[in-house]
């Protein structure tokens, strides 16, 4: 079987890297039922912080095409991303196309394989934040909507795409199979400690590790400014480490906010290593991030979400991720309740087991 797989940002690097791996074990088990993997990188993270590091540190194979797409909006970016990956698909012809999550990257390379009549296989389907000014929801919404498979990370998923009747379409195959980014942070995380000793250096233990990049606050110059002061005074009171997205460095400039002299240490996008050894020190999570969200979940820290929704809805529901809307006093209250919140992933199974990768692919070969 030879299979297509599109990807261009870093969460789907990490999810890529699970699915990767699983694929290169099969094929040594199962040398009659071979898959081959085409990886097309898209290109919309191409700084070398956000997505060359990652193919090395993550062992995923080199991409077999690179398209080079990125710093477009939306409407120019998908088009030329559809356009190109149209052209990788006529050229390689593969059984299947298999797409991640909720990026410009994602809804293309779906559009272009089911105008060709390729089946499209989506990972982290299923997942919802009822918001539809989020361009992740429309993506992932549409993305949803023409693939054939629908590989679910939690049983919270596959409701979602119950409700639109999804299940009901002729050759849909819905399947809760877990959560990649479970099983990759499983196999790395032994690998990641102190990783990120030197940017730890002199915060010691417990810090406020933050993130954000999400256009609903870079793009909103008043909010902008009102989750930054709120973050300035959180690092009055405890050391923050914020590795900047160059999105939100640039809105940042714009505006002219400034940190220096507080105890906000902004330092540059890390390494899928290094992000898991910030997170093993630090005393809670800030972030827009969905993929933080969960990386925080599974090693044991509290969250803190400045969105107004979630789509893993499951972290709220037991109690380890707060969503604080961009209210700089409900963000701030927020903060100090996470602090330190003691967080065991073992004691439930949301996720699935750290076996997701292998059930997606049991799925795809119809077994």
């Amino acid at each position: 079987m030879k299979m297509v797989t599109i990807v261009g940002a870093r969460p789907q690097f990490i999810k890529a890297a699970a699915v990767s791996r699983a694929i290169v074990a099969h094929n040594r088990s199962h040398s009659g039922r071979a898959i081959r993997e085409v990886i097309v990188h898209s290109g919309q993270h191409h700084d070398v912080n956000m997505s060359e590091i990652f193919f090395r540190e993550m062992e995923i194979p080199a991409p077999d095409h690179a398209l080079s797409i990125h710093g477009l909006g939306h409407g120019a970016m998908t088009g030329r991303m559809l356009e190109r990956i149209e052209s990788v698909l006529l050229e390689e012809r593969p059984d299947l196309v298999l797409v991640y999550g909720d990026t410009n990257t994602t809804l293309a390379g779906a559009l272009a394989a089911v105008k060709l009549h390729l089946p499209v296989a989506h990972v982290e389907a299923g997942l919802r934040s009822f918001n539809r000014m989020m361009p992740e929801e429309i993506n992932r919404i549409l993305t949803d909507h023409v693939a054939t498979w629908l590989l679910c990370p939690t049983p919270t998923a596959v409701r979602h795409l119950h409700d639109e009747g999804l299940h009901l379409r002729a050759g849909m195959v819905i399947r809760h199979c877990g959560d990649v980014m479970f099983d990759t942070i499983r196999h790395f995380a032994p690998h990641a400690r102190d990783r990120a000793a030197h940017l730890r250096q002199g915060v010691g233990d417990g810090y406020r590790l933050c993130t954000l990049h999400r256009a609903e606050l870079t793009d909103n110059d008043e909010r902008l400014r009102q989750v930054f002061d709120v973050l300035l005074d959180l690092a009055s009171s405890r050391p923050m480490l914020m590795p900047l997205h160059p999105r939100t460095r640039n809105a940042l400039q714009r505006i002219g906010l400034n940190w220096e002299g507080s105890g906000l240490r902004v330092i540059e996008p890390v390494g899928y290593l290094e992000m898991i050894d910030l997170l093993d020190h630090a005393g809670v999570v800030i972030t827009d991030s969905g993929g933080l969200q969960k990386e925080a979940f599974f090693m044991g820290k509290g969250c803190v979400t400045v969105r107004a929704e979630t789509e893993w809805t499951e972290l709220v529901e037991i109690g380890c991720n707060q969503v604080t809307g961009f209210d700089a006093h409900t963000i701030c209250q927020a903060v100090v309740a996470m602090q330190d919140l003691p967080v065991d992933p073992s004691s439930c199974d949301i996720y699935g087991h750290g076996d997701a990768s292998e059930r997606i692919l049991k799925t795809l070969l119809g077994e």
